[in-house]
């Protein structure tokens, strides 16, 4: 199994995952033509995809989901809540397929877990993926850390987890009191803290990648997020990778 980023933060978020002859787009935030030049830097074709699996309506994960997935005859999965809430073009919608928040699917050699998370959307999940032997967990765009997605996130190998904002640095910055509160709180957006503990929560044991994600370009500092995971795991800082708005990060393999 691999998985890359075609880039992660407020202005757009997509992820790939690829294990034998299934490959899935977690989120389009971007435009479907930015998305389909963003597949091809990572060696990937639309048409090649399974589907295009969606966390929340929230547009940086996604405005361009319906017209990439119409374009390329790509199934869209998603909550009945994000189903209702998704914000409807002119155009009809592409093929959706209506997910329950708790119950594991497969999509070819992938399974898929969808779990929900406490954030302001109708009916928001994040994922977690397994090719049988390795599981890849992927926690963003969530105010505050559950049991369940301690249970959930408990074992993986590989682990994307937000980190978007420092409280110190949210706290001094010019943002609006009101959406200060938004972020910083039980439905809003992981501080480094926060993505700190939840590593304190589960087994580490087996991880081959962490990586930073979500990253405030106003509210937080790469070295910010990358210490306070670092500390949890005891490992050097360069071991921890962080996604980036403009490009994600490459193609990374659990093994």
């Amino acid at each position: 199994m691999r998985f890359a980023s075609l880039g992660s933060g407020s202005r757009g978020n997509s992820l790939v995952v690829e294990t034998g002859d299934t490959r899935v787009l977690l989120d389009c935030g971007f435009a479907a033509r930015t998305t389909a030049e963003k597949l091809a830097q990572l060696g990937v074709a639309p048409e090649s995809l399974s589907c295009v699996l969606v966390t929340h309506e929230h547009s940086d994960h996604i405005a361009g989901v319906f017209r990439f997935a119409r374009r390329y005859g790509i199934p869209v999965f998603l909550t009945h809540g994000t189903h209702a809430a998704a914000p409807r073009g002119k155009l009809p919608l592409p093929e959706c397929q209506l997910i329950d928040s708790h119950t594991a699917f497969s999509i070819g050699d992938l399974q898929i877990q969808p779990f929900p998370v406490p954030h302001d959307a109708r009916e928001p999940v994040q994922y977690a993926f397994s090719d049988g032997a390795h599981r890849l967990g992927v926690l963003t765009d969530t105010g505050s850390i559950t049991p369940h997605i301690v249970d959930v996130l408990r074992f993986c190998d590989a682990l994307v987890l937000e980190c978007n904002h420092d409280s110190a640095l949210l706290a001094a910055s010019d943002y609006p009191a009101m959406l200060k509160r938004r972020i910083s709180g039980p439905l809003g957006h992981l501080d480094n803290d926060a993505a700190a503990s939840l590593l304190r929560q589960i087994d580490t044991s087996r991880l081959q990648h962490l990586v930073a994600a979500h990253l405030s370009q106003q509210n937080n500092r790469r070295e910010l997020a990358v210490a306070a995971l670092a500390t949890v795991l005891n490992c050097s800082d360069d071991w921890i990778g962080v996604a980036c708005q403009e490009d994600g990060f490459a193609w990374r393999q659990v093994s």
